[in-house]
């Protein structure tokens, strides 16, 4: 049965982070990674876009 519960507004984007988070300790952070969670959590394209990014933005903190 489908979650029919209404969210907040952002809430799936909060859900998609906290579980790009969570994934991305296990399995390490990839853009594939993250168009996963936009189909998981049914983000729009300007959500995904701002998901890469916040990816490509924590790579390029890890290698300085």
């Amino acid at each position: 049965m489908a979650d029919s519960t209404v969210l907040p507004k952002g809430e799936d984007l909060r859900r998609a982070v906290l579980w790009l988070a969570e994934c991305g300790k296990e399995v390490g952070w990839s853009f594939s990674l993250v168009e996963e969670a936009s189909r998981r959590f049914n983000l729009s394209p300007k959500d995904e876009e701002f998901l890469i990014h916040f990816l490509h933005e924590r790579k390029r903190g890890e290698t300085s």
